[in-house]
């Protein structure tokens, strides 16, 4: 076993340690479990874009987080900075082939334990009303853009 200069044993588990490349760290399982990454894309980035709502539920942890990543939309429960989601288990995951989502936004005015109205706004013109909770989409609006756009 490595030994100290006082004759210490080193038997210390390392949280963390920093080399030439970089800075290395101990994750927790929230954060290691994130969602799937976008790959790389050097012609352009793609936007991440967070909304937050607060659902005044009876349980205290009233707090909604929606965000997308890439071409995938994310709804999970907020418990603060302190405490991580539990990103294996989101409310509800949207994937989307033909567009991706550019901007999101939820209706702070009819929001409630049960329901909440997500504008989502995507890349091709098309804005889509959805409700994350019951997990029902309602309208779509603009889809001929996306055929015009195209063309």
């Amino acid at each position: 076993m490595a030994t100290e200069g006082g004759g210490k044993e080193m038997n210390e588990i390392k949280t963390q340690f920093t080399t030439r490349e970089g800075l290395y760290k101990l994750l927790p399982h929230s954060e290691y479990s994130r969602p799937n990454r976008v790959p790389f894309n050097s012609q352009g980035s793609n936007p991440v874009r967070v909304s937050f709502v607060n659902l005044n539920d009876q349980s205290g942890n009233g707090d909604r987080l929606c965000f997308n990543v890439g071409r995938e939309l994310y709804f999970y429960i907020y418990k603060g900075v302190r405490k991580a989601a539990d990103l294996s288990k989101p409310i509800d995951k949207r994937i989307y082939k033909g567009t991706q989502p550019t901007c999101h936004d939820f209706s702070h005015l009819t929001a409630t334990a049960e329901s909440v109205s997500l504008l989502v706004g995507f890349s091709a013109g098309q804005v889509q009303l959805i409700d994350p909770i019951k997990k029902e989409t309602s309208k779509l609006f603009n889809e001929e853009m996306a055929s015009s756009w195209r063309a």
